[in-house]
């Protein structure tokens, strides 16, 4: 099965350069200006993709202060702690006509821009700036709704599964290809948004299961800090990378713990470009002139004792040794007990007119 699609102009997958996704998230802290800097950023890093989110208060939770909507959290930062859902998310929203302006200036910059829809409405919305993919959050991953949805639009969906298990991976699946969806790539995603992560936790080897178990193009998403989980998944044979991007922690907001600045995203993307060489291709034998030359110090047969002519060839008088340029050893059996068609001085290199095949 192919496991390549197109994003846009570019061709994701295997074999392809990993596809590797700026994660703008709630990092504008509302300002326009901000968001632009982010989009610039990305692409001075060498970003192939920027990724919006797209909601409202409104579209994503309810006004409500009930238990259910308060959040808690050992790990949480403490000003979202004794907050409301609504109240967060109405902090953290990207107003949505700055959307399609982000979009020109990302696509005149050479990249990609698309978003994440947490509803229905925002996909209408999404459609019509013709976007070129969608991006389901891990979170969403079981919204059957906002799946079927989305698996209508046609287009090529990346889906994160950091809560789902493999029974609600199959699920969303289904939902998507049931729907319409073809091109679908799902990302291993570690939720633990910690600013210091535990390598025992991230389970890469399951970017290269998810390829393989559900046909699709595997990839990671990175809600922790630092720049080396990341590489370590382009290793693992993630297609797709995402990785949130802050112009400066300093400047707080939702993210900023598990962020990169501009600088660690560009390093980041090099490291990754600079592994992906070394990766290479399935290639077997050698790779340059300097290994065809070494070739010479393999083993071949080789005369270690003079030989006249007529005389037997036995375990005693050639031998398997360094260099390779007498015939190969696995014509050994074949060769002893035959005879020598002339004279043969000792630790020249065996080749089949010494050798009388009829004897």
């Amino acid at each position: 099965m192919d496991k390549t699609f197109k994003i846009g102009k570019r061709l994701v997958g295997e074999g392809q350069p990993v596809f590797i996704v700026a994660e703008m998230s709630g990092n504008h802290n509302q300002s326009y200006e901000k968001a632009v800097e982010i989009v610039k950023a990305a692409a001075a890093a060498g970003a192939d993709a920027v990724k919006l989110q797209t909601y409202t208060p409104d579209t994503i939770t309810l006004n409500s202060d009930k238990e259910w909507f308060l959040v808690g959290g050992e790990n949480n930062p403490d000003n979202w702690k004794k907050k409301t859902l609504y109240q967060l998310y109405k902090e953290d929203y990207m107003p949505w006509d700055w959307q399609p302006k982000l979009k020109k200036l990302a696509n005149d910059l050479g990249m990609e821009l698309f978003s994440t829809p947490f509803d229905q409405t925002a996909v209408d919305f999404l459609e019509k700036m013709d976007v070129p993919c969608y991006k389901v959050a891990s979170y969403e991953a079981t919204d059957f709704l906002l799946l079927r949805k989305i698996a209508k639009t046609g287009k090529p969906v990346i889906m994160s599964v950091g809560y789902a298990p493999e029974e609600e991976v199959r699920f969303a699946l289904k939902t998507l290809r049931d729907n319409g969806a073809k091109d679908i790539a799902i990302l291993h995603c570690v939720t633990g948004y910690s600013d210091n992560p535990v390598l025992e936790e991230m389970n890469l080897r399951t970017i290269k299961d998810i390829s393989e178990k559900f046909e699709v193009v595997g990839g990671f998403s990175d809600n922790n800090a630092g720049t080396e989980i990341p590489v370590m998944a382009a290793l693992s044979g993630a297609a797709i990378i995402e990785k949130h991007l802050i112009i400066s922690r300093k400047d707080g907001g939702p993210d900023p713990r598990f962020s990169v600045e501009p600088a660690e995203m560009k390093k980041m993307i090099e490291e990754i470009r600079r592994a992906e060489k070394a990766l290479g291709k399935i290639h077997y034998g050698t790779a340059n002139q300097t290994e065809e030359y070494n070739k010479r110090f393999r083993r071949s047969l080789f005369v270690s004792k003079d030989i006249k002519k007529g005389e037997t060839f036995t375990a005693e008088n050639i031998r398997s040794v360094r260099p390779a340029f007498g015939l190969e050893t696995k014509y050994f059996d074949e060769i002893v007990g035959k005879k020598a068609t002339k004279d043969i001085e000792f630790g020249t290199p065996l080749s089949w007119e010494m050798v009388d095949k009829n004897s």
